[in-house]
Formats: C-alpha cells, sequence, structure tokens
C-alpha cells in the first residue's frame, strides 16, 4: 500500500488539532473559523464521504 492510498483511507481531519479545539469550544473564533472553513475545504467533504462510505 502506497503512502497516497493510505491517505485516502483516513483523511487527516480525523486527526486535526484545529477540529478539536473548536469541537472543544464550539462558540469560540476558533469555533467559527472551522466552521466557515468547512463549508468549502474539499478535504472536509472528502472526510464526509468517507465516514459515509464507512457507515454503509
Amino acid at each position: 500500500m502506497s503512502k497516497t492510498e493510505t491517505a485516502q483511507e483516513q483523511p487527516k481531519c480525523a486527526d486535526c488539532p484545529l477540529r478539536k479545539k473548536a469541537e472543544a469550544k464550539p462558540k469560540s473564533l476558533i469555533g467559527w473559523f472551522w466552521r466557515w472553513h468547512t463549508t468549502w475545504c474539499p478535504g472536509w467533504k472528502a472526510y464526509q464521504r468517507h465516514l459515509a462510505e464507512q457507515g454503509n
């Protein structure tokens, strides 16, 4: 398995330190930034697809 395949299997969003801070304090500036960021981030959208596939 190549490095690229591994990265595609487990998106970095799962371990993102910014995401963890935003989830800990959702009403903070970091929380606001995270919510805004997820509206356009292609990595986040790929992570959501990955989670949906895991659920099926």
